[in-house]
């Protein structure tokens, strides 16, 4: 016998579906308890009766007195009992029949009041109501990815906690249904629910299915902007919406731990592979056009996943949906492949670099600032390459390359601390040598010196001030700050040196018995030397302070003191050896010491002419610059 609805209770109760055991009393039904029990259920199932309610609107007996409702599952129970107990004893009685009618009326009716309170929670995620949740300030596109993330995220969470009477009226219902063998039904009705909430919530997030073949003909900046989207997205979803999923799924079905795993894996299975499937696509797509820039979102999605990763085993944790969490491990496994093809990229970038361009007056080259760049940033994601480095060939080949003394480490350790170091070490050893090379451009030794400390020293201090820092270590730092003095030295040697051999040949005791004229002489030939050395020097340039201050005041220790002994020697003897009140002595120390503290600026020697006499000196500018009076400054007399 089957009613209209489809319902055909005697079917359930026979089938080989297992129900829940329900406890029989061990004493006996007498025949009027049991009539007394069918008669009480009957009064208000019947009056729930959906047959009788109008198609128009549904009255929920839930919403419309709770108090009814408790009432209604609690007749529903007692008629399961009194059912359990007549087909034990009375199989063929009229009752038993007549309780199997009204059973079926009270299932279809808690089927759909199960249906109502659903979707009552449902509506709230309606696709219309995410999207007119439209942000208060929208700067750019990455303030457009977060803020509809977020907006998304937030009506997740509002829908998804589920009020405590909402679920504990789920739950009635549920434990009812599952008691009676409607199990089928009631699961059947919670997954058509629930399931489209988590594809719309997916979807909202801005999370769609993307083929190969359509991930490599995207453009760069929509790629970009979709993996911003999948990170938000990300979590967004493991915070509220799988998470709420899971908990409410065990709340509702804590009877039956088939069900919960059921109902959970229907729902969000779909959605999850989903989402922790696009990482694997957009890391094929960038294996095979690696671009150095492109390794920081993949390096973002792969600490999303590994962040997320705990919380993956633990809601993921039931057997039958663990496709979900090989899919993750599949997709940090893809992402660990395309960066470290990036970091590959980077060092052959660097080599294949065949730009001729001469940096004027030795300054830090482009390439320096933007692999310094790149290097001091790939430094912020120190924990993921760990862990991305980890056993890889390429840091083994690294290690076999580097330099025996690189390191003050035994060649044994083989921590993915050293790892990490032996891959940063290696990827600015690259970048030295390049540089090395391009030195080469310049036809002075100097100059070729004086880059060389320029770039080093802007190397040194980018990893200093980063990152890369703890990533390296002190003894890196150190050894790499005494390559630049020694860079520094060699270029004040070949630049410097031959004014300084002025300096000691006009202060050893000979000079003293110098005459009038020889001291006048000697005067000359180092105004001269100075002149032309400073003119030859006049475009270089030191852009890094400290480099700036220590260089000045290496070349001014070398040639101040001796020069400004030999200065008081014989300043008397000069000035009586005149000629016409003119005197030979062009530069006083302090002039010296104004020189070299503008050295290095690259702006240039200033076109001056220093003319002193016994009486005062001026410095005249030979070209009057537009707009100004020239003007004579008074100086001391000597």
């Amino acid at each position: 016998m089957r009613s209209k609805s489809g319902f055909s209770f005697f079917s359930k109760m026979t089938s080989s579906r297992k129900r829940p055991s329900l406890s029989i009393p061990s004493k006996s039904y007498e025949s009027s308890d049991i009539n007394k029990t069918i008669d009480n259920a009957a009064e208000i199932i019947e009056k729930w009766n959906t047959e009788y309610v109008s198609t128009n609107k549904f009255y929920s007996l839930f919403c419309e007195s709770k108090r009814e409702a408790k009432k209604f599952v609690k007749r529903v129970k007692e008629l399961q009992n009194a059912m359990d107990m007549l087909i034990r004893e009375d199989p063929n009685s009229e009752n038993l029949l007549r309780a199997q009618n009204l059973m079926q009326i009270a299932m279809k009716r808690l089927q759909k009041e199960f249906l109502q309170i659903l979707s009552m929670n449902r509506a709230h995620l309606d696709p219309e109501s995410i999207s007119s949740r439209s942000p208060t300030s929208v700067v750019s596109n990455d303030d457009d990815i977060w803020h509809e993330s977020r907006s998304a995220g937030d009506s997740i969470i509002e829908v998804e906690e589920v009020s405590k009477n909402s679920r504990t009226e789920l739950k009635s219902i549920a434990d009812c249904m599952i008691a009676a063998g409607y199990a089928k039904e009631c699961v059947s009705t919670y997954k058509s629910i629930r399931k489209s909430i988590v594809d719309e919530s997916i979807y909202r997030l801005g999370v769609e299915k993307i083929s190969s073949s359509k991930a490599k003909k995207m453009p760069c900046e929509v790629v970009e902007l979709k993996m911003n989207r999948w990170i938000e997205a990300v979590k967004v979803s493991m915070k509220t919406l799988f998470n709420g999923e899971k908990s409410l799924c065990d709340d509702i079905f804590e009877s039956s731990v088939s069900l919960r795993e059921s109902c959970f894996r229907d729902i969000s299975k779909e959605g999850a592979l989903l989402l922790f499937g696009f990482p694997e696509t957009i890391a094929l797509r960038d294996k095979k056009n690696p671009h150095p820039e492109k390794i920081f979102p993949l390096l973002d999605m792969y600490c999303t996943i590994t962040e997320n990763l705990l919380a993956i085993e633990s809601i993921f944790s039931f057997p039958s949906i663990s496709i979900v969490r090989t899919q993750a491990h599949s997709s940090l496994s893809r992402l660990s492949e395309s960066i470290l093809a990036h970091l590959v990229d980077f060092e052959s970038e660097i080599r294949k670099d065949s730009s001729k361009t001469v940096v004027r007056g030795g300054g830090v080259h482009p390439m320096t600032i933007s692999a310094m760049n790149f290097i001091s940033r790939l430094a912020e994601y120190s924990t993921a390459l760990t862990d991305i480095l980890k056993g890889s060939s390429s840091s083994s080949s690294a290690k076999s390359l580097l330099p025996k003394s690189y390191f003050n480490v035994s060649e044994s350790e083989e921590s993915p601390a050293s790892e990490l170091k032996v891959r940063f070490a290696w990827m600015i050893l690259v970048l030295l040598c390049k540089i090395d090379g391009k030195a080469e451009m310049y036809k002075d030794f100097s100059m070729q010196y004086l880059f060389l400390a320029n770039n080093l020293q802007h190397v040194v201090s980018r990893a200093r001030s980063t990152n890369v820092k703890q990533v390296l270590g002190d003894d890196w730092i150190a050894k790499h700050s005494e390559k630049v003095s020694q860079f520094a030295r060699s270029y004040e040697r070949l630049a410097w040196g031959p004014l300084a051999s002025k300096c000691p040949a006009i202060s050893t005791s000979e000079a003293v018995e110098m005459s009038p004229e020889e001291a006048m002489m000697q005067f000359k030939k180092f105004n001269e030397t100075f002149e032309s050395t400073c003119e030859e020097q006049s475009e270089c340039i030191v852009l890094d302070p400290k480099l700036l201050d220590e260089m000045r005041i290496s070349i001014g220790r070398k040639l101040l003191p001796v020069y400004r002994d030999f200065y008081n020697a014989h300043r008397n003897a000069v000035m009586l050896a005149g000629t016409e009140g003119e005197w030979n002595v062009r530069y006083t120390p302090d002039d010296i010491g104004n020189h070299l503290s503008e050295l290095f600026s690259g702006k240039g020697i200033s076109e001056n002419r220093y003319v002193c006499t016994p009486d005062f000196c001026t410095v005249t500018t030979a070209t009057p610059t537009p707009g100004r009076k020239t003007r004579s400054l008074s100086c001391r007399r000597f």
